[in-house]
């Protein structure tokens, strides 16, 4: 046979390779320049990155990294690793890397069976974003008051409930922790699902164990404005498969997670649209980082809150915020309610005055999305489209449902919200700070209100 016919036979069935190399060799997609805009956003300074830029520039990095969770040639990408993390620290079998806590709200009420026709029990305070995900998820949020704790009050939560109602969303606030035994009990004894809202607590526990995992799904904000995460991250636990598959289905574009993706449904309901709320590499990378140190940090936190209150002394007209467990606060701020709006003010001028960080809203303080009355695309009843849909939902509206928001709907929100008063704490305070800060607590206090043995304790 002649080379030509050689050349011009398949090599399936003998012939030459019509390619045999590849001779244009370029420059990876993903290299060191991307590299370098990273390590620039740490902030280190010109020199630093300079022996940066020559150390990475003398590896040979081939085609670069792949940084997207599917389809890397890894044993494990960081977003698995992230996951790996989370369900070892939480103690539970499933555990889902999202793009952020309001992402992982709108996939965990869509898993909890949140849609048309349907309510969803909210907390008074807590961020808008807990509200919004059950109307994104075509849900009415139902707002229940608080106690002192700031979290949903249990017994406030029955007289809410309708046949519409399919879960409560309770929402551990600002490093507090819910009375998860209570409010398990009314869902149970009501059969309904209960999703946690643990963006502002992650590391915060109800009896020894860690909130986020009392309820059917825990979704956590793992992001640079809470004490766990560097940017926008978000995290769904539960200890249930199918509302796993759920979330997923709602987070993976409908079923992108399966073991074969475009597969038919492998049983009813398992295929539906969903959107991407996927976790990046990138993000999961220091995400990872984050939550391995969650314990350590929250301990510090911990140790600086229950340091500084532990040597307070207690005043007539000072309420301290009720700790539902004290030794599951995770311990990031001090909380207090003074007898008016005014001596909260006068007591934060004071504070300021020694060097102590504190804040109060007073009465004349802008909206703020925490609180209910605020959350203006909620009470307003207003949607992306001028139906008004989920609110003028001719499902809702079969199924009896009819809502309206007002303020003073729940009025002890209305009144701790604005009254309380903050103080930031930092975990690294050392024992002689805490001892600096109570004692300029104590010192503005004795200026201003009545000391009294008998007054509500701080623990």
């Amino acid at each position: 046979m002649s080379e030509e016919s050689i050349a011009q036979t398949l090599a399936l069935q003998g012939g030459m390779k019509a390619v045999s190399q590849i001779e244009g060799k370029g420059e990876p997609k993903i290299g060191v320049d991307e590299f370098m805009s990273v390590a620039e956003r740490f902030g280190f300074s010109a020199q630093t990155l300079a022996k940066i830029r020559k150390a990475a520039e003398e590896e040979d990095v081939g085609e670069g990294p792949f940084l997207a969770n599917y389809y890397a040639n890894l044993p494990e990408t960081k977003v698995q690793a992230f996951e790996r993390v989370a369900r070892d620290t939480f103690g539970v079998p499933y555990a889902i890397g999202v793009s952020s806590g309001t992402g992982a709200l709108h996939a965990a009420f869509v898993a909890a069976g949140v849609g048309p026709g349907t309510e969803v029990i909210c907390p008074a305070i807590g961020f808008f974003a807990t509200a919004a995900a059950v109307v994104q998820a075509r849900g009415i949020p139902v707002f229940c008051d608080v106690d002192e704790s700031l979290g949903m009050d249990p017994t406030k939560i029955a007289p809410l409930i309708t046949e519409r109602t399919v879960a409560i969303a309770p929402t551990h606030v600002m490093g507090s922790v819910c009375n998860m035994e209570a409010i398990m009990e009314v869902a149970r004894q009501h059969r309904l699902r209960v999703v946690e809202d643990v963006a502002q607590s992650c590391g915060g526990k109800y009896k020894g164990k860690y909130v986020g995992t009392y309820g059917d799904l825990g979704c956590f904000s793992i992001s640079a404005y809470k004490i766990v995460g560097g940017g926008e991250g978000g995290l769904i636990i539960t200890s249930q498969e199918r509302l796993w598959e759920r979330a997923n289905g709602l987070a993976e574009c409908g079923g992108l997670w399966r073991p074969v993706r475009f597969a038919p449904p492998r049983y009813e309901g398992e295929l539906f649209c969903g959107t991407n709320y996927r976790m990046s590499e990138l993000e999961a990378a220091v995400d990872v980082v984050q939550l391995q140190k969650m314990p350590e940090t929250v301990q510090r936190f911990h140790d600086v809150k229950i340091s500084i209150l532990q040597q307070l002394r207690t005043y007539r007209e000072i309420v301290p915020q009720k700790l539902n467990d004290v030794d599951g606060e995770v311990g990031y701020l001090i909380r207090f309610y003074p007898q008016t709006l005014e001596l909260g003010q006068r007591i934060v001028d004071g504070l300021r005055a020694e060097g102590i960080s504190a804040n109060t809203r007073g009465p004349n303080a802008p909206p703020d999305w925490h609180i209910y009355r605020y959350m203006f695309a909620v009470t307003m009843q207003s949607g992306a489209t001028p139906d008004g849909c989920p609110f003028t939902c001719p499902i809702y509206r079969e199924r009896g449902g009819h809502i309206q928001y007002a303020s003073g709907d729940c009025p002890v929100a209305d009144d701790l919200f604005d009254r309380m008063v903050t103080i930031p704490l930092n975990q690294w305070y050392t024992p002689t700070d805490c001892a600096h800060i109570a004692q300029g607590i104590n010192k503005v206090f004795s200026a201003y209100c009545t000391a009294d043995t008998s007054a509500t304790p701080w623990l």
